[in-house]
This record gives C-alpha cells, structure tokens and sequence, in this order.
C-alpha cells in the first residue's frame, strides 16, 4: 500500500509561486513572453503562475510523453501534443512541474528552438537534481528537492493524485 508523507502545504506553494511570479515579471518587464506549459503536470502551477504575473503573457502547451505509470523516466521521451502559437523571434519561458533528469526538458529545448525563437528560459515548480543527467540551465525554481517521487498539485502517479491541492512524497 502507497503512503503519502507530506512535503508542501498549499498555504507554502502559493508564497512560492507567488515570488517566482515576481522574478519573472522582472525580467519580462516591457517584454511579451510565451509561456508553454508541459502537459499533464505543469496545468495548476501554469494557472496560479499566471494569475500572480503582472506582464502580458501568451499561453500555449505541449505535451510529452517519458513515465508512463512508472516511477522514473524510460529516458526516451515522445512529443505527442504540438504547440499551436508561432514562436518565430518570441521570448519563450517553459514551464515545467517537475525536472529530474532533464532528459524530457533538453528533449523540449531542441523541439522549441528548431523555431527560431527570440529565447528560451526555463521555470519549474520542483528542481529535483538527484538523479539529473544533462546539465540544464533553470532560471526560475520555487523548491528544491533532493530525491523522492513526488505527487499531488499536478504531479502524479499513473494519473492519480494530481487534484491534491499539498505536495507529497509517494512511498510505494
């Protein structure tokens, strides 16, 4: 039987989402910016990011496939939802739920960047360096996480537990 161990209450991810937000509207000062948000995990961060912002923002999503309903990445990740906004010369800001070993996300960064866009940074709700393995720049994080599989606020485990509004650590 799986054990939820709590890792972050509601009350602490909305301060953090809340300062995140605040970096990113600084640096995008005067800036129109193209958030892509990665489908599944990123949809509840992406919409209490963009709510805290205080620049104009488009939005887009792409989605990309790597779990399946296992703990950890195959390591070979599949585009199987395209964006639809041109990002010719954009300034680009992915957003991301969770980055571990960076696979998916440098997989994304080669996607995107095959469009010419203006930048690409990079956001994410949980940097979780454990088992990274390329070295991936990111420029926006709110919480820092050594190990451990992590669910609720997005963040799933085959499709399960994605509406818990806290973040825990799913002992399995």
């Amino acid at each position: 039987m799986s054990k939820l161990i709590p890792v972050l209450q509601q009350d602490e991810i909305i301060k953090m989402v809340a300062s995140v937000a605040r970096s990113i509207s600084s640096e995008y000062q005067d800036k129109e910016i193209v958030l892509i948000g990665v489908l599944k995990g990123s949809f509840i961060f992406l919409s209490d990011l963009v709510r805290h912002l205080e620049i104009p923002v488009k939005i887009d999503f792409i989605s990309v496939s790597s779990y399946g309903s296992h703990t950890s990445s195959s390591g070979k990740p599949r585009l199987t939802k395209y964006h639809d906004i041109e990002i010719k010369d954009k300034d680009i800001l992915i957003v991301e739920d969770i980055i571990d070993t960076g696979l998916t996300l440098a997989f994304i960064i080669k996607y995107l960047q095959s469009f010419h866009p203006k930048s690409i940074k990079v956001c994410t709700f949980i940097d979780k360096y454990e088992r990274r393995k390329v070295n991936i720049n990111i420029d926006f994080k709110c919480h820092v996480a050594e190990n451990g599989f992590f669910v609720g606020y997005g963040l799933d485990f085959a499709e399960n537990y994605r509406a818990l509004p806290d973040i825990y650590h799913l002992n399995l």
